[in-house]
């Protein structure tokens, strides 16, 4: 037979811990958060439908997004033992400057409508973690603006050529005299992609006060308040919009954009030039002759073409096609540091992520931004560690393959 008794005081005693309570809201809900998941799901539920799913969703059936985290859930990792990673150095360069970490954040349109703190909080998070932030063209903060908020921040200006040639220039000249360092040229919106879900939410820029987004926003008070009482929505590039995403993108994007404009922007831009949006071999290859610094495989977070090729299936063939010629960065799908490692083991040289970071500023913004970046740099780590790489500049093909 058992024999029970009474515990004493001094066996419970170090039992016992009582956590001291967070009066902070914002950190008490971020603290809770341990993966992008978590982070997402925070999201949800504090952000109206219609934003949080301009967010999280894709175009169409959504098969270009499914299938791109199916490929990184597709990866078989094979670690080495026995290594000393006692510490892990995830420095790496990024357009021939240091990056302290292999990603980038993303740039993102409509940033303030995820959160009022918008492109302000992301380009501080940027300069605190020292990795580059890209400015869109959609995004809700004037170029000049968040070059103020973030002095010392790797700033890229990510440009959608317009119809009005003469205003892209001014774009252009206005991110040089910002000090903007790099170029990202978008290449992969013709037109608008078929964003279903926007469409059945009826999702205007800025929102407008229906009885549906009124109904809504009893639910989600907080995120309507800031909205009313901040600055209305404006734009890094022009004033103001109203009326659908897809209805912006048609109206002022060029579909007349070939590899001329490439070599137009070489030309009137003297700093590093990025190409993003390339998405086969034969365009990849074209844009690094005509002088590009770096490709950005990506198929527009499968926000623009469904059934698009699957950026980490392509990887390799870029990688083999253009050599050492021009860095190869990668989205879509990533919602991991795993995911990140992954990338890198593959042939990326870095990546962005875009959705993880704007889950984060939905939940929380400047702060939940941050916890968002910690997270990654947390899982890059640690997958490091447990594959036996010490340095990012390690990584290779022997570290991960895809299963199929």
């Amino acid at each position: 037979m058992v024999r029970r008794q009474l515990p004493r005081w001094s066996e419970l005693r170090p039992l016992l811990r009582v956590e001291p309570p967070q009066l902070n809201p914002t950190r008490r809900r971020l603290a809770r958060a341990h993966t992008i998941g978590d982070l997402r799901a925070i999201a949800r539920r504090r952000t109206p439908r219609a934003v949080f799913d301009y967010t999280d969703g894709a175009a169409e059936g959504e098969t270009s997004l499914r299938r791109a985290r199916q490929a990184f859930r597709d990866v078989e990792f094979r670690p080495s033992v026995l290594r000393d990673v006692s510490g892990v150095d995830t420095t790496t360069s990024v357009l021939g400057k240091p990056s302290a970490m292999p990603f980038s954040l993303a740039p993102t349109g409509f940033t303030r409508m995820m959160n009022h703190e918008g492109e302000t909080a992301v380009v501080r998070v940027a300069q605190r973690a020292g990795i580059p932030y890209g400015l869109s063209t959609m995004g809700t903060t004037s170029i000049e603006d968040t070059a103020t908020a973030g002095p010392a921040a790797r700033k890229w200006f990510q440009l959608y050529v317009w119809r009005d040639r003469a205003a892209s220039r001014d774009l252009v000249q206005r991110a040089r005299e910002a000090g903007y360092e790099a170029l990202i040229l978008t290449v992969d919106t013709p037109v608008a992609g078929a964003r279903l879900r926007d469409m059945r939410n009826g999702l205007t820029i800025p929102p407008a006060l229906t009885l549906k987004t009124i109904a809504d926003g009893a639910m989600h008070p907080a995120w309507w308040f800031n909205l009313l009482t901040t600055e209305p929505l404006s734009f890094a590039s022009f004033s103001r919009w109203e009326g659908t995403a897809a209805e912006l993108i048609n109206e002022m994007f060029d579909p007349s954009l070939n590899f001329t404009d490439v070599e137009w922007l070489r030309e009137a831009w003297d700093g590093p030039l990025i190409v993003k949006g390339l998405q086969n071999v034969p365009d990849a290859r074209r844009v690094v002759e005509l002088g590009a610094d770096a490709v950005i495989l990506s198929n527009h977070g499968g926000r623009q073409l469904d059934r698009a090729p699957t950026m980490l299936e392509l990887l390799p063939q870029v990688r083999e096609a253009i050599g050492d010629r021009a860095e190869i960065m990668l989205d879509t799908g990533i919602l991991s540091g795993a995911d990140i490692v992954a990338a890198l083991a593959l042939g990326a040289d870095s990546c962005l992520v875009g959705r993880a970071y704007l889950y984060g500023l939905m939940a929380g913004g400047e702060q939940g931004v941050q916890r968002a970046v910690d997270i990654l740099r947390t899982e890059v780590v640690r997958t490091m560690q447990l594959l036996g790489v010490s340095k990012v500049d390690d990584l290779d093909g022997s570290y991960a393959v895809l299963r199929r």
